[in-house]
């Protein structure tokens, strides 16, 4: 997809587990919102691949430690 509407929020989940995937370092803050990828974290770590959500829960341990809490 080239246009996502965040207002919607299958979308707004695909765009963030894409620019996880496939983003450039300069893309994260160019593309994520930090408050919003804390929150959506729970649902995007099962999205995700391994290896990405073993370099963003080792990055934020504590938020890691959470979201393996609530699922």
């Amino acid at each position: 997809m080239s246009a996502y509407d965040l207002g919607k929020p299958r979308q707004r989940m695909g765009l963030y587990r894409t620019v996880l995937h496939e983003g450039l370092g300069e893309d994260l803050p160019l593309y994520l919102n930090h408050g919003l990828l804390l929150q959506l974290w729970p649902t995007l770590r099962r999205l995700v691949g391994r290896a990405v959500r073993t370099v963003w829960e080792d990055a934020f341990p504590q938020r890691a430690a959470r979201s393996r809490s609530a699922a």
